[in-house]
């Protein structure tokens, strides 16, 4: 829950620098001087590229949550991981079944389940930038399974 209270706060806060250096950008354009107008329109730009992140952030949050909550409410979640008070893995742990874990999600590519472990065991072993990838690949797997199973 705390992730979620950050986010939300960090999501209004950028929304609100975005909209101060908007109207910066439109006084810019405004002045009609050559200069100020390549300034206001490059801040005009920049906002529209941090929304563009914004939004693609808390897709990928959204994604990941409903994930998880998928394989908790399946009881599928990886029970070889021992929890500290914090909630977060214990590293030593991750690092030791992280074999097991990637055999699988390898032995089974098309799993989102078994790649979505994977980025758990990633990201309790301080890896963030492959639990990330991990997570990406499990939310289009489960994604791709959703348009099979509409059809």
């Amino acid at each position: 829950m705390k992730a979620r209270t950050g986010a939300i706060i960090m999501a209004v806060v950028l929304v609100l620098y975005l909209v101060l250096v908007g109207q910066r950008a439109v006084q810019f354009v405004l002045t009609g001087e050559p200069i100020a107008v390549v300034i206001g329109v490059a801040l005009i730009i920049l906002p529209i590229i941090g929304v563009w992140g914004l939004a693609m952030e808390l897709q990928f949050g959204i994604k990941s949550g409903r994930l998880a909550g998928d394989l908790e409410a399946a009881g599928e979640m990886p029970a070889d991981l021992p929890v500290l008070p914090s909630g977060r893995v214990e590293r030593s742990a991750a690092d030791a079944v992280f074999p097991a874990y990637k055999a699988r999600a390898e032995a089974e590519p098309e799993n989102w389940k078994a790649w979505f472990r994977l980025a758990i065991v990633y990201r309790g072993a301080g890896d963030s930038r492959r639990a990330r990838a991990a997570v990406r690949r499990a939310i289009r797997l489960h994604d791709a399974h959703a348009k099979r199973a509409d059809r």
